[in-house]
């Protein structure tokens, strides 16, 4: 049974940083590319910053010198540094775990960042 556990969302002032954690189990870890999306009120769900199984790395233009993806594969967790958080951020982030050579897509429930003063 696959999980992916989203942690360390919430309320922060613009300007502020977030750190949110997946941990992911069921699934080996080290092969998938392992991303971030948020889906804010009203508007798609939109990739914001994914790390292949192999260290590349994409990122949103809006969130690009803001925001750091990285990944333990010994943790099986990956995570997202958000720095400079603006009332735009604000969504609830979805952990996604995907291979390319097989239909395997798995998300997580998904964690709310709010930011505003």
């Amino acid at each position: 049974q696959v999980q992916l556990v989203e942690s360390g969302g919430g309320l922060v002032q613009p300007g502020g940083s977030l750190r949110l954690s997946c941990a992911a189990s069921g699934i080996i870890f080290s092969i998938y590319t392992m991303g971030w999306y948020r889906q804010a009120p009203g508007k798609q769900r939109e990739l914001v910053a994914r790390i292949i199984n192999g260290g590349s790395i994409n990122y949103a233009d809006s969130v690009k010198g803001r925001f750091t993806i990285s990944r333990d594969n010994a943790k099986n967790t990956v995570y997202l540094q958000m720095n400079s958080l603006k009332p735009e951020d604000t969504a609830v982030y979805y952990c996604n775990a995907r291979r390319t050579d097989v239909p395997n897509n798995y998300w997580g429930q998904g964690t709310q960042v709010t930011v505003s003063s």
